[in-house]
């Protein structure tokens, strides 16, 4: 197998920008209030990739423990940020922020300590060509699981007040209110990467694998680092969704087990 890649030029990513382009102006001739976000994201996609391929080079060149944590540690307070984002109703002050974060944190670090050093076992185990892909991976994924966990935690806490609030008064201590709503907040949070779990392979070919494989990896090593990822995102995500829901839920009552809607914001909905 011929281990080289094709490289592209400008002129290859420039025909590609032209997609996303011509789809911003569909957007537009349809009126979706979509084609300026569209935009938007396409440069952020440039700016921020290029940028990351330079910080990636010079972490390569470096190897410096301290800067591989420091970046690390930017990728989780962007993650913790867009996941407040993503929420119609986040909680409010610090909580709003630091829920999902603390979350993404204690999982993915976790998880991804754990891979580096137990099975990966790269020489050192902080070696940037694989703490911070996998870390990425991990962060991008249970990103989403958390986000949607707390946004549907928050919203439906909202919407069935009344119910939650006539089981308090029925003696039903904060679990047992809102046990139903953190359940099924929890597998709105897990869906994605079930998922993705379910087609790879068949529906899909994954990211990681994809990119192993045009690199000159053969298939088979690329599928084995691709099963190992799908296994640390699944477990990483669902442990996050978990810790948030239970967090998240319990924010929701004071002390005196009183339903407290005023600490999440309830503004109109997006």
């Amino acid at each position: 197998m011929t281990e080289t890649v094709i490289p592209l030029d400008r002129v290859d990513l420039a025909i590609a920008a032209g997609l996303v382009v011509l789809l911003a102006l569909l957007t537009w001739q349809l009126r979706l209030g979509m084609s300026q976000r569209v935009l938007i994201a396409g440069v952020r996609t440039v700016v921020q990739l290029l940028l990351l391929g330079l910080v990636l080079k010079y972490l390569f060149d470096t190897r410096h423990p301290l800067l591989i944590g420091l970046i690390g540690l930017v990728m989780l307070l962007v993650a913790g940020r867009e996941v407040m984002a993503r929420q119609r109703r986040p909680f409010k002050g610090v909580w709003g922020y630091g829920l999902g974060t603390l979350s993404m944190f204690i999982s993915s670090f976790t998880i991804t300590l754990f891979a580096l050093n137990f099975i990966v076992g790269p020489d050192p185990w902080y070696l940037p060509q694989y703490s911070i892909p996998l870390l990425g991976m991990m962060l991008g994924n249970t990103m989403t699981g958390v986000a949607l966990t707390l946004d549907h935690l928050t919203q439906s806490a909202w919407q069935q007040r009344a119910v939650i609030e006539q089981r308090l008064m029925l003696g039903e201590d904060w679990r047992s209110a809102i046990r139903d709503i953190s359940r099924q907040s929890l597998r709105t949070g897990l869906i994605p990467i079930v998922n993705a779990m379910a087609a790879a392979g068949i529906i899909s070919i994954p990211g990681m694998m994809t990119g192993q494989v045009l690199a000159g990896s053969s298939p088979m090593d690329a599928a084995k680092y691709q099963i190992l990822i799908m296994f640390m995102i699944t477990a990483g995500t669902g442990f996050a969704a978990v810790m948030t829901s239970w967090l998240g839920s319990r924010r929701l009552f004071d002390d005196r087990q009183r339903l407290r809607l005023e600490r999440i914001k309830t503004y109109t909905d997006q």
